[in-house]
């Protein structure tokens, strides 16, 4: 018992400590992304005894100011909804990650583990759940600052939130229709096989308009470009976090960051195989066209770990790269996206599947 405690709390230090650790490479990614499509330079100019790694100490020096900052509390306030508000939006961002399996299974001391903190049978409902508490620190920090234009980044948040949760829980029904299961594990296990013999059973191209549909919404439930509407500076000024500064204001850009890294891991995860690789089984890749190669349990292991990584690192980027591209919309278009574009196709896209799992049973 003590054991599996253990075993439980350092998985949960392992996911917490990989997240914090890429949250401060997500900013220099996304300063140096921008200014390269921007075609400038970008952060070049800290350096630690003359090395500047890229601008990779920029970083260490924004966390620095901002811990030594004066955390301000505004004239008016409500103190203890302003602080708490914070923890709010970052927490929940930690705790969707628990569910997410990040690898397979493998034997330790004759003890089987799962690369995988909680394995929940309703995964994906756990997810949609506790994601949605992120609304109530964008609505306590909004309405706590006593600040009208926080007030009001406050209020579109919520809207947007509550708008796109609904069109993004309905993409997914699609999926788990094909595989009968809300089980993260049973979802990547699933994708594990091949379409036609040659292709793999991605959710990509089980359910090409569920990934969209997806992707869309979760854009918006990050607030990021072209969905930033809450943020929206030309016109709130800098929305619900605009009286916090110092620390408090970083923790909102950390769950922001947390937050797309969980949402990129869960694109990878439900529609592009999670850890599997295509054609590599337990014993090794076995080509369709042909010819085998046989590894090592462990480096298989090795392998689908890589695997989850590089996709949850492209898709970190895609977050980045879209920000810089597209312009924001006006509130009126999000919301005419999000119920009379986005729910009707989600809509249809059930539809869709039910009659062709109806006649591929018939």
């Amino acid at each position: 018992m003590i054991i599996d405690f253990a075993i439980v709390i350092a998985k949960y230090l392992f996911v917490f400590g990989a997240i914090m650790s890429v949250l401060p490479l997500m900013v220099w990614a996304e300063r140096k992304g921008s200014a390269y499509i921007q075609d400038r330079p970008g952060p070049n100019r800290a350096a630690i005894f003359g090395f500047t790694l890229a601008g990779l100490f920029h970083p260490l020096a924004d966390v620095i100011k901002l811990i030594s900052k004066e955390k301000v509390v505004p004239t008016g306030a409500e103190p203890f909804f302003y602080r708490l508000a914070p923890i709010l939006v970052l927490i929940p961002a930690f705790m969707t990650f628990v569910v997410i399996p990040f690898g397979d299974t493998f034997v330790l001391f004759d003890r089987t583990i799962t690369l995988q903190v909680a394995n929940l049978p309703a995964g994906i409902v756990y997810i949609l759940a506790i994601s949605s508490l992120g609304v109530y620190g964008i609505m306590f920090a909004g309405w706590s600052s006593n600040n009208k234009y926080s007030l009001m980044g406050s209020l579109r948040s919520s809207a947007q939130m509550i708008s796109y949760e609904l069109s993004l829980g309905m993409s997914l029904i699609g999926l788990l229709m094909i595989f009968g299961s809300a089980d993260l594990n049973v979802l990547v296990r699933g994708q594990g096989g091949l379409l036609f013999g040659i292709l793999p059973a991605w959710g990509i191209f089980l359910q090409p308009l569920g990934f969209i549909l997806f992707l869309v919404a979760l854009f918006a439930e990050t607030n990021r470009n072209p969905f930033d509407l809450p943020e929206g500076e030309s016109e709130i000024v800098a929305g619900y976090h605009l009286e916090y500064s110092a620390i408090r204001f970083a923790t909102f850009f950390m769950a922001e960051y947390a937050n797309i890294i969980v949402g990129s891991a869960l694109i990878a995860t439900l529609f592009f195989g999670g850890w599997q690789v295509p054609y590599l089984d337990a014993t090794g890749f076995h080509f369709p066209w042909g010819g085998d190669i046989l590894l090592s349990p462990l480096v298989i292991l090795g392998l689908r770990l890589v695997s989850l990584g590089i996709k949850v690192t492209f898709f970190c980027w895609f977050f980045i790269w879209v920000r810089w591209t597209l312009p924001r919309f006006r509130y009126d278009q999000l919301m005419y996206l999000g119920w009379k574009v986005m729910v009707p196709l989600a809509l249809l896209n059930i539809a869709v599947t039910g009659a062709f799992l109806i006649w591929m049973k018939v």
